[in-house]
């Protein structure tokens, strides 16, 4: 992330008030951005909408006690539109239910906010039985005419997969939320790091990112440099001339 803020001239390290500047170059003419609760802000709402000429879809949580508090309060039992999705893959059964309500006139203290979205999930893991359950708030601009329980659902799995691809792998695989850099810069340029790192074997077809840095590890003089298209330089050994060679004794023990 900071690497496009400098890029795009954008001297905070915010990335509230950064968003802006790292959308401008882009055509988001009918385009449908989702976004975390980090930017649900009014003034990102109205530059979406007003400036962009885009939808957005933005989730709702306590950053924003107001419009959590008016989220929460709105019928939701009598909602009607709703849309039912169950999957059975990856050794678990999800249902999600995706309900929709119209809130113009409800009194939802939000810029362009036409309809309140909020996703049940259930999933159950079919090998061990454990159930687990989340809940998602999102409120968005188009109507229900424009987008529907289905269309609504979607967006919102989308935005949970990027979630699910992008913040797991940093906190299972690498780690973040356990590390101990905490001071300074030091948790910045950690992510600065890593994010790089993800991004490289994605694009070289490593789907798991954990099974990505085994195989990188298992030949390190090499493998890193071919995944960043690095050539070796000359003198760069090989990492088996830095084996330490076998007695005679051992390496007839080994071989047998």
């Amino acid at each position: 992330m900071p690497v496009w803020w400098a890029r795009w001239g954008c001297v905070s390290r915010n990335e509230i008030t950064c968003c802006a500047a790292l959308l401008e170059p882009y055509d988001l003419t009918g385009v449908t951005v989702t976004a975390d609760a980090l930017h649900t802000q009014r003034d990102h709402a109205r530059y979406l909408v007003e400036e962009k000429k885009a939808h957005c879809l933005l989730v709702v949580k306590a950053n924003q006690p107001g419009l959590h508090r008016g989220f929460r309060s709105l019928p939701w039992k009598e909602v009607t539109a709703r849309r039912y999705d169950r999957q059975v893959s990856h050794g678990r059964k999800q249902t999600r239910v995706t309900r929709a309500l119209t809130v113009t006139g409800l009194g939802l203290d939000f810029p362009h906010a036409v309809q309140a979205v909020r996703v049940l999930r259930h999933r159950t893991d079919l090998k061990s039985g454990k159930c687990s359950r989340r809940t998602l708030n999102a409120i968005t601009d188009p109507t229900s005419q424009q987008a529907s329980p289905r269309r609504l659902g979607q967006l919102v799995t989308s935005q949970w997969t990027i979630e699910n691809r992008l913040h797991s792998v940093r906190d299972n695989t690498f780690g973040e939320d356990t590390s101990k850099t905490r001071t300074g810069h030091g948790p910045e340029n950690m992510a600065t790091m890593r994010n790089p790192a993800i991004n490289t074997l994605w694009q070289h077809g490593h789907t798991n990112i954990a099974a990505g840095l085994r195989h990188a590890a298992y030949d390190p003089f090499n493998r890193p440099l071919d995944l960043l298209n690095i050539p070796r330089p000359a003198g760069l050994h090989d990492h088996r001339d830095f084996e330490t060679p076998l007695s005679p004794h051992l390496s007839r023990a080994r071989n047998t």
